[in-house]
This record gives C-alpha cells, structure tokens and sequence, in this order.
C-alpha cells in the first residue's frame, strides 16, 4: 500500500499556505486529520505539528489521484502535490490559518497505511488517561500535547539563551553518584564491576555543583535531570527536570535577582505577560502564620487569624484545651457563604481531616445572633473580642480549627486553598510569585526520631543563629529561599555552607557523629578545606514551571514520556524483569514473596 517518496520533496508545512501562495504548485505531506466525500469530491485535512491545510481531490482535476484517495483513511501518512486555490466564498474556515486556500491534488503518495487509532486525534478526546499513556505515540499527535512539548522546548532554548548571556556555564554532572541519606528515597544502580556495591541516580546535582565552585567556575547552570524514588501525584514524577544554577561570592539578594530575571524574560517571551519585580518576599514565619503553607498563594486574601489568646480560657474546651497544650486556634472567614448547607459543610470538615485535623468548628453570623453548636460556650466578652479580630459581619461564614500548630496551619491552609477555587476568588489568568525566605534550617522526623534537614545539610543558618546549633537546633533560621508561583513551589535554593568548622557544626545537629559525616561527607569536607568561595543557587522545577506555562493540570501533560502514578511506562512496560543471567553479573538475588 505504500509508495517511496520517489521525486516528491515536502515545499510547505500544513500550516504555512495563505492567499499570497495561490497559483503555486506546493507538495505537503503529513497524517490524515479526517477524510469526507461530498458528492465524488474527496476533501482531507492533512495534519502535521504546524497545522491543518485542507487537500481536495476532484476527479475533474486528476481522475487516477482522486480514484487513489478512496483507500485513503485518518491517520494514513501521505504526500500530495497539488495548486493553491483560493477557496470558494462563504466557504473560508477563520479558525485556520490555512482556511482561506486549498490544495487540488494532482499526485498522491500513500506513505504508510495506519490502522484504526485506539482514540479519534483531537484535544478534548474522552479517553483514560491509562490509554493515552499506552499509545503515547499517537497521544503526542494531539494538538495541545505537540503545543506543550514545544512550548517546553522554546522555555528552556530561552533559560540557556538568558544564562549563556549572563556567563554561566553548561557543565554536565554524573548520573552515577553514591546514595546519600538526606532527602528522598533513592533509585540504586547496581555495580556489575564492583560487586555487592551500588551506585545512586541523583536527586540533584547539589554536591557536584559546589565541587564546580570550589573549582572556581564561578556560574554553573544545567537542565537536567533528577531521580527520587517517591510516591508520586499530578506534580510529580520519578523522572524529573530542573534548572539547576550555582554562583560564587553572592547572597540570596543576588540569586534572587537573576532568577527574576529569568522569569520576566521567559513570561514575556513564551506567555507576552509582563511581571512586575521584585518579587515580593515572606518569612517562612509570616507565610505560614497568615496563609498557613510555606507556599502560598497570594493571589487572594482569605487569610488566617489567631484567635488563641480570646479563647485559652473559653467554655469551649476543644480550643482551650488545645491552647494549654501548646497548640493554637486559627479562624478563616468566608465572606457571605452562610448559605453553605450543612452537607457542603460536613464534607469541608471531611476535607481538613485528610491533613490530620481533628474537626472543623463553623460559626454562621446573622443579623442578630450566631448559628453554631459552639456559640453557646463563650462569654458576651468572647465573642466581641472574636468579632472584632475576624471582622464577623452578617452573612459570614467562619472556619475554626484547633490543634498543635502544624495541623492547624496546614489544615486551614489547605482550606483556605480550595474555598478560594470554589468561591472563585482566583484571578484564573494572573501569576503571582512570591519568595518565601528563612527557613527553619532543621525539622524532627517523627518516623526516624531525629532531626532532618528540612532542604539539605549543605544549606547555611543565618548567621545570627549560630550559638544555637548545639542548644537549640530547632531554632536555627536557614539562609534558604523558595520561589512560589500561584501556590505551587516551583523552585527552592540557599547559600551553601563554604566553611568545614561550621559544616560539621551543622552535621553534628542532624545527629551525625564525626565517622559518620566523614565516611559520607568526607570529600566534601577537604574540598572545602581547600579554599572554598561563599556561594549558593537555586534549583527550579522546570516540568512543573512548564505545566504552569502550559496552562495544564498535570505535569504528565508537559513530558513526552511520562509515568504513572505508580511510576510505570505503560507504553514500553517498563519497570520490568531481569533475566537470570544479567542478575547473576550483578549478584542479585530475587526475594519471593
């Protein structure tokens, strides 16, 4: 069924045919959107990643070429030669850039027959995501995806673009490294060599990338790819891109700007959005006393508000209990929503126990009371103090929750989150970055009973905190710095520890004792030892920027080849087996269950 190119060599793209062309004699090829007869008259779309150019074949015009076009079904690969003709009046399509002309055929080749396709080729398809997923290949097909992964392409031609001009460096990092015990989960690599030994695909290129400014390169950048071995959601992936960048002899002001930068030029250029900087900034401590989550969206107000101190001695022993214990009472106020019902309610309450909260209390205000299971416990006093502190009008509908301050402000915040989506309070089409800064620099683990680092042990305490490393290490601020764009973190970045005194200072709050850190860490050590410059960098997400980009929901809609939720390739079927004989080089041993 299929014939060789022969002489026939593609002129045009399907989507670069306009009225100036008409006349021309043009050869195009690509797959066949859909085929339709009218009367004798065969009329397909053909389709490439540029665009739609409508082919007429008239057996007025070539008898033979339109008797071939019969067999011709969607998704065929051919090439056709024809001349342009301005179509007939009444008969232009505007939503085409091509929709002013047509192509008469008056040769075709049929260069591949395709089967019926498992889903019709078009954006809005209603298939499961698993289908699209196994047939990738003609998923890709679509439209919107050929958008994105161009639109992927051009950001990051722009970031090297705007790095090269600013004198970073592309400096390629190993993909084999040594699993270290910070972060996440991860993915080890067998040594077939070194036998019984592994290596580790990097969750980042943090240590190499301090190597490379202790070697003095001064400005490194790469796009490039991480491996974390983790449980998996919309925006996440196994397999993951960041921009990762480092500079010598700066300070967070410095990184901050560059990367600002950045920003307004890849907006500009790929969205034509102006951004305003600077970008404002937030203490860690302050985003999560007002919005409860280090990553806020600032997009909108619905703030939280302690009301710790009114109700530490109320009647309500729920929120005074949970203030004697060492927790706090937060409040939202949803403005005008008292004709939320008591189902729509409920199902809030079910909402915020997911983040661990006990319950949701709720006050309705009405013109001359308050409708709650909870108005009875307070004082006359109470409830001036409360009015007053969450300006409580008619109509307002007010959130409570009680408990230790880490569920309370999550909990709040995730609520305050999806209230803002439902009351739509969102400026849909706005981007809203902030900086969130100073960290803490430690964070308990309650699973593994010690401290952890909450970005990495690399990352430096602001200096006026260093007497409490050893007495106080939960106190100690970091000198790190999260990008947050409509309340997705899209990148995060610290000045680095460059002295090995304090380094080890640093280790030794994370509960690593000397021949720990040394037989990890050692390296690091005696490079800093050997004359390491002040620095510090950033890495940002740049699937996760794409998919924002894009205007997507998922980040699997911004990679090519993406996995599952549960990290499968269902297109290759990968992960897979492995023969007997590659795990006997390996020395590897399958456990049965």
């Amino acid at each position: 069924m299929s014939d060789k190119l022969g002489n026939m060599r593609r002129t045009h793209t399907c989507c670069e045919l306009g009225v100036e062309n008409v006349g021309t004699e043009v050869v195009l090829m690509g797959w066949v959107q859909r085929r339709r007869d009218h009367g004798g008259v065969i009329f397909i779309d053909l389709r490439d990643k540029n665009g739609l150019t409508q082919i007429v074949f008239n057996p007025e015009v070539s008898p033979n070429v339109h008797a071939k076009a019969h067999v011709i079904r969607s998704e065929y690969v051919i090439g056709i030669r024809g001349n342009v003709k301005r179509r007939l009046e009444g008969m232009t399509n505007p939503k085409l850039k091509t929709g002013e002309i047509e192509v008469f055929a008056t040769e075709l080749k049929i260069l591949n027959a395709a089967e019926t396709p498992p889903f019709i080729i078009e954006d809005h398809v209603d298939v499961s995501e698993n289908i699209r997923l196994k047939f990738r290949h003609i998923d890709l097909r679509r439209p919107l995806l050929q958008k994105n992964i161009i639109t992927r392409h051009k950001a990051a031609a722009l970031i090297r673009q705007h790095l090269d001009d600013l004198g970073f460096i592309d400096i390629e990092t190993p993909m084999l490294t040594r699993s270290t015990p910070e972060g996440a989960r991860d993915y080890l690599v067998p040594s077939r060599v070194n036998s019984g030994m592994f290596y580790a695909l990097p969750q980042s290129p943090q240590i190499f990338k301090q190597l490379l400014m202790i070697s003095g390169f001064d400005r490194y950048y790469q796009i490039v790819k991480c491996f974390r071995d983790e449980d998996l959601r919309a925006d996440r992936q196994p397999e993951f891109t960041q921009i990762d960048m480092e500079m010598s002899f700066v300070g967070e002001d410095d990184v901050m700007e560059i990367t600002e930068n950045m920003m307004v030029s890849l907006f500009r250029d790929v969205m034509e959005k102006n951004l305003q900087t600077p970008f404002p900034r937030l203490s860690y401590e302050d985003a999560v006393d007002r919005f409860g989550l280090d990553k806020p969206d600032i997009r909108f107000a619905l703030e939280l508000i302690d009301i710790s101190d009114i109700v530490e001695n109320a009647g309500f022993k729920v929120f005074s209990n949970a203030v004697k214990k060492g927790g706090i009472v937060k409040a939202i106020n949803a403005k005008g929503c008292t004709d939320f019902t008591r189902k729509e309610i409920d199902d809030l309450t079910d909402f915020v126990t997911v983040y661990r909260a006990k319950g949701l209390a709720w006050i309705k205000v009405r013109e001359d009371s308050w409708q709650s299971p909870i108005a009875k416990f307070f004082t006359d006093d109470e409830k001036q103090a409360l009015e007053k502190r969450i300006d409580m009008q008619p109509g307002d509908l007010v959130f409570f929750v009680a408990d230790q301050s880490k569920i309370t402000n999550e909990a709040l915040g995730q609520l305050r989150n999806f209230l803002g989506k439902k009351l739509g309070l969102i400026q849909e089409d706005s981007f809203s970055f902030v900086w969130v800064t100073r960290f803490p620099l430690l964070e308990f683990d309650e699973n593994e009973g010690r401290n952890q680092a909450l970005h990495h042990p690399f990352t430096a305490p602001l200096e006026e905190d260093y007497g409490l490393l050893e007495d106080d290490p939960l106190s100690v601020r970091s000198r790190a710095y999260d990008l947050v764009l409509n309340g997705s973190e899209i990148g995060g970045g610290s000045i680095r520890i460059h002295q090995r005194e304090l380094q080890e200072r640093v280790f030794g709050a994370l509960g690593m004792d000397r021949e720990a850190y040394e037989e990890k860490f050692g390296f690091l050590l005696s490079a800093l030892d050997s004359g390491a410059p002040p620095h510090g960098g950033i890495a940002l997400g740049f699937d996760r920027l794409t998919m924002i980009l894009c205007g997507q929901p998922s980040i699997r809609d911004v990679i090519a080849f993406p996995k599952t939720q549960k990290a499968a390739c269902l297109l290759t079927n990968a992960p897979a087996g492995a023969g007997k004989t590659q795990l006997d080089e390996l020395s590897l041993r399958i456990k049965k269950s």
